[in-house]
């Protein structure tokens, strides 16, 4: 019985990787669009968005079927009550992703605009999906909190472009929309850094059975 239910909690670590690669996809083409969009990008971003999507409905069922056919207890219950929790901010990030290549056209106008802080935020973002799921599949407590300290890094950035952003408002009115455009994207990226750290904190919960918004 042991042996099939650890077969089932492979099956479900293989589909949170699989997941976990898609939102790392995601992320690359949104990152790509800042530099180098065109059209296909947006079809290719909703492929990938469907799969993520499809992802979330595989991995639901997956851990239904482990909670009502092997009713585990302790850290296996933990492990696969945080998967759950932990696809919903999967989700979440290929819908921000969307959102950013949605928005990047927008931008055709100012081509010559440069603001590396939102690219660092893309690859700081990736990064951090990457090894949150990682961290869950090794159940590996150390990489999880050096995910939620990344998200420090992320905000960092935030803060640089949402300021500079501000600046541009103010002393030239006339780029306003092109501004807050660009401030959106910024915000999308930070949102996504605080998915992962939701996920690592998830992983956190997996390994230790505490969770800080449940102390």
């Amino acid at each position: 019985m042991r042996d099939f239910f650890q077969e089932q909690l492979n099956e479900l670590n293989r589909e949170l990787t699989i997941m976990g690669a898609a939102c790392e996809e995601i992320i690359a083409f949104a990152y790509q669009s800042l530099t180098n969009w065109d059209e296909d990008l947006v079809k290719k971003v909703k492929k990938v968005g469907a799969q993520i999507d499809e992802s979330e409905r595989t991995i639901e069922t997956i851990c239904m079927k482990l909670l009502l056919r092997q009713q585990p207890v302790a850290r296996d219950l933990r492990q696969i009550s945080a998967a759950m929790k932990m696809i919903t901010d999967m989700e979440r990030i290929g819908d921000q992703a969307e959102d950013i290549v949605e928005i990047v056209p927008h931008l055709a106008a100012y081509p010559d605009a440069q603001f590396p802080q939102i690219r660092e935020m893309a690859k700081a973002a990736q990064s951090m999906v990457t090894e949150a799921v990682d961290a869950y599949v090794k159940q590996d407590l150390e990489m999880a909190r050096k995910v939620m300290a990344h998200d420090d890094v992320v905000d960092a950035y935030f803060s640089k472009v949402r300021t500079a952003l501000i600046d541009v408002i103010a002393n030239h009115p006339s780029e306003g929309e092109y501004a807050l455009d660009l401030l959106m994207i910024a915000k999308y990226f930070e949102r996504i850094g605080d998915h992962c750290t939701n996920i690592a904190e998830w992983v956190e919960f997996s390994v230790t059975g505490i969770h800080k918004d449940c102390q």
